[in-house]
């Protein structure tokens, strides 16, 4: 899963991308025209408990591949313009986290003069959407002259799918806020649109606005609630000084500030719920690891995950949830409660499985 991080210039997108991957950029190396590109090891304490116990030679946490997108430069009226180079570096990302600033600071001043979140919210939907068009009506102009030659029965279905999507656009609304069926969506899927993608409002606030980020929050989802949407807010600044704290020191800091919970941590979570996945875990001697998979996937599809062959040979699953083997103590003791089983291949895999595939 690859998301990418967008945001105006002086938003604090690369603050974010730097205290999530817990890496540091020289002030040269900001504003260079390459994207900036790290993994993101997705922390989960159930893995941590599992490794403590099982004592394995290594741990593999699941990950997020994050993308600090850049290429959004200054017009010549002072506006920010969004050229071809940053939409098709946005094009690549599953999801999108765009950042929003609401911070004052003189001395960096906004791009365009004046905080003003929704405006800024409204800008990248909009050059999305305008994006969106310029592909969905030459693709519907070059389908129809296709049809009149051919009678495509392919194409035929695929006309009305991208006539819903224009008439969207055109009533300016973005694709996610769409429920599409699997099969559109994977006709779709061929376009990279981007005002389709997950998106991921991320409100970016100084330490004095965090009382109040309830209310920008709530002024958010009020105007851009919708499917396959969700907001949340950070500190920036805050988050910075983190970074080189200790796991200690860093709980203490975030009492201070009334912060529960730190960016990564909100943001990998929020991000799993948005783009409906979830983890089970194998365990052993050689190996803990978590692994990511789409809710609703069932057993031989989770097995495939480990290993393709996994999933052509599937016979069956041995499962037994975290919870319940915690609760336990040990497989054994899962045994005789009735809790360690073994699955067929259309058992639906739950959050926090513990998975043994036996295959042929």
């Amino acid at each position: 899963m690859q998301i990418g991080i967008v945001g105006l210039p002086f938003s604090g997108k690369t603050t974010l991308f730097q205290t999530i991957t817990k890496t540091h950029f020289e002030q040269s190396d900001i504003g260079k025209s390459e994207s900036h590109q790290a993994i993101i090891k997705v922390p989960d304490k159930r893995l941590d408990k599992l490794t403590a116990i099982f004592n394995p030679k290594k741990k593999v946490n699941a990950t997020i591949d994050a993308v600090d997108v850049v290429g959004l430069q200054k017009g010549d009226a002072g506006s920010t313009q969004f050229t071809g180079n940053f939409l098709a570096k946005v094009k690549s990302n599953d999801a999108l986290v765009q950042v929003v600033r609401l911070f004052e600071n003189p001395s960096v001043p906004h791009p365009d003069g004046s905080i003003d979140m929704l405006r800024d919210l409204n800008t990248f939907e909009t050059e999305f959407i305008l994006s969106d068009l310029a592909v969905i009506e030459k693709r519907i102009e070059n389908i129809k002259k296709q049809i009149l030659k051919t009678q495509d029965e392919k194409l035929k279905r695929e006309l009305p799918i991208l006539e819903k999507c224009n008439d969207l656009l055109q009533s300016e609304t973005p694709l996610r806020y769409h429920h599409f069926t699997k099969e559109e969506l994977q006709i779709l899927k061929t376009y990279q649109l981007l005002s389709i993608k997950p998106m991921l409002i991320a409100l970016n606030l100084d330490e004095s606005q965090l009382a109040d980020a309830e209310k920008y929050l709530d002024q958010v989802i009020k105007k851009k609630s919708g499917h396959n949407t969700k907001v949340l807010f950070f500190s920036g600044k805050i988050e910075m000084e983190l970074v080189d704290l200790s796991d200690e020191d860093a709980k203490v800091f975030m009492k201070d500030y009334g912060i529960t919970e730190s960016a990564l941590d909100k943001l990998i979570r929020e991000a799993y719920d948005l783009l409906g996945l979830q983890s089970f875990f194998t365990v052993g001697e050689d190996e803990c690891r978590a692994w990511t998979i789409r809710k609703g996937m069932n057993a031989q599809e989770a097995a495939g995950e480990i290993h393709t062959d996994f999933f052509k040979k599937f016979i069956r699953a041995e499962v037994v949830h975290y919870d319940d083997f915690i609760e336990a103590g040990s497989f054994a003791k899962a045994k005789e409660t009735g809790k360690w089983r073994l699955e067929g291949k259309e058992y639906i895999v739950k959050d926090g499985d513990i998975l043994s595939i036996r295959h042929s």
